[in-house]
């Protein structure tokens, strides 16, 4: 009887064991399955998240998006609410953010600090002034001539930190600011050209440059804003130990309440007004427009690191030099910018100027790794990466 017991257990096991009885298939398989699916997916998710051209492809698809959206939404003859556009965004961001650490996809962001916010208030009004001159100057001026006025901004950041941190600017990035002021020159004139010769009657071409001279005034203000902005943050950032969604947490958090109690005081609420700004046969694209460029912000900052991470900072740097090209072309592509000798000429101008700084930024980078006892720091190239973290 022991010997019959025994080997009946001997001849199921095998059947078990390879599958062929009807429990083990229903209580053994799926799991496996599982198993195989789930590695599957992490090693597809590893593969991404370590692919340089994924990472190049996500920073430059954010970057343009941003500010094709931007454009879209105060663009319109009858948009005069920037403030509350700008509070929208920051609510937005604030939001995603604290969602995104419930979830646990954040882990670096610390508590709300009382002390902190006081010191990085100033930091936070400069960054209302910067994106605030920034959303009033491409109001008035094209994409293109926007893109190529912006970096503008770099040469006022690298002679700042001659001034104020010791830093040094080289022959080569001396040659890439002649060519960013020479590629502005050429934007302005072909943007001026157009105006003057685009309309048939004296008065609508008056009023066509002066649109333009508001756009110059609000792009010069916005230069201005923007390097004070970097070069305070540079300043204090070290000093507060922040991580990257510390300082995107604290500048929009700050920047909520002085957005909206300056659209309050400075922006008309009335029905007629708000009727005027959301037209109702685009009125849902507006909305849309609105928590998009909330959520680009988060994008950009979180490609920007992908990109440093899976490439390099020198790559990272040359990525954002030929991502001028393509936001300067999307303002032609759909928004109807003139396309002039005059303007092809300036955008070109202006990214050979961005290959030509990034370049600079590469030497110097070879010669720091060669000669490691030389302190020679790249004008505004720490202010670019402090820029990226912003």
């Amino acid at each position: 009887m022991s010997d019959k017991k025994n080997e009946d257990f001997v001849v199921k096991m095998p059947e078990s064991s390879n599958g062929f009885g009807e429990k083990d298939p229903f209580m053994g398989n799926p799991p496996r399955s599982r198993v195989q699916r789930e590695s599957a997916l992490q090693q597809f998710y590893a593969r991404i998240d370590n692919s340089p051209g994924a990472s190049i492809t996500a920073y430059c698809l954010a970057s343009i998006s941003m500010t094709v959206v931007n454009k879209y939404v105060v663009s319109g003859s009858d948009w005069n609410l920037p403030f509350f556009y700008l509070a929208i965004q920051s609510i937005v961001c604030i939001v995603t953010i604290m969602i995104c650490k419930q979830l646990g996809m954040i882990k670096t962001l610390a508590p709300f600090d009382t002390t902190k916010a006081k010191k990085w208030f100033p930091i936070s009004l400069l960054l209302v002034g910067m994106i605030y001159t920034g959303a009033k100057a491409l109001q008035y001026l094209s994409v293109p001539v926007y893109t190529i006025f912006k970096n503008l901004t770099i040469i006022v950041i690298a002679y700042g930190e001659v001034l104020w941190f010791g830093g040094s600017v080289t022959p080569m990035a001396l040659l890439s600011f002649g060519l960013m002021v020479l590629s502005s020159v050429f934007a302005a004139w072909a943007d001026i050209q157009a105006a003057i010769h685009g309309v048939g009657r004296s008065a609508e071409a008056s009023a066509a440059i002066s649109t333009l001279n508001a756009g110059y005034a609000w792009m010069g203000m916005n230069v201005f804003c923007s390097a004070s902005f970097v070069l305070g943050m540079r300043k204090v950032i070290k000093k507060m130990n922040f991580k990257d969604w510390d300082t995107m947490f604290y500048n929009n958090a700050l920047s909520i309440p002085v957005l909206i109690v300056c659209s309050l005081i400075a922006e008309d609420w009335s029905v007629e007004n708000l009727a005027k700004n959301f037209p109702e046969e685009n009125r849902n694209a507006l909305y849309i427009g609105m928590i998009y460029s909330g959520l680009a912000a988060i994008f950009i900052s979180y490609c920007s690191a992908w990109c440093i991470r899976a490439t390099s900072s020198t790559t990272y740097s040359m990525v954002g030099a030929l991502n001028k090209l393509p936001i300067a072309l999307s303002g032609l592509i759909f928004f109807d910018a003139p396309v002039t000798f005059g303007s092809v000429s300036a955008i070109f101008i202006g990214f050979v100027s961005g290959l030509v700084f990034a370049w600079a930024k590469v030497r110097q980078t070879v010669s720091k790794s060669i000669l490691p006892t030389t302190q020679v720091t790249s004008a505004s190239s720490q202010s670019n990466r402090d820029a990226a973290n912003s």
